[in-house]
């Protein structure tokens, strides 16, 4: 495959992470950033470690979609992550989901 094969290739892999995460991210109540990876999960938990001269972040998660363009199977029962790097934790807002009045079974 030459380069620009192997360009367009990559780049179509992108789009489909893309889309596959704007189908997924309703399903979840937090995004996680850690220098390596990006993480959808429902449940969360950041714990600062020191060490005697340096600390570090554990964090756990379940119930996880993983940013990765080439895992096969992104959703992860849990995941637990070590680094010495920022973190950063967002709860999304939930979304009220409206039933189209016509579809009601109150009506």
């Amino acid at each position: 495959m030459d380069d620009e094969g192997f360009e367009d290739y990559d780049r179509e892999l992108e789009l489909a992470l893309y889309r596959e995460y704007r189908d997924v991210v309703s399903q979840f109540a937090y995004v996680i950033e850690t220098e390596r990876r990006f993480y959808l999960a429902n449940e969360v938990n950041v714990v600062r470690r020191d060490t005697e001269h340096d600390f570090y972040f554990e964090i756990s998660m379940t119930d996880v979609w993983v940013w990765d363009i080439y895992r096969a199977d992104r959703f992860v029962k849990s995941v637990r992550v070590l680094t010495f790097k920022d973190v950063n934790v967002e709860e999304l807002t939930r979304r009220d989901f409206h039933l189209p009045e016509e579809l009601s079974l109150d009506t």
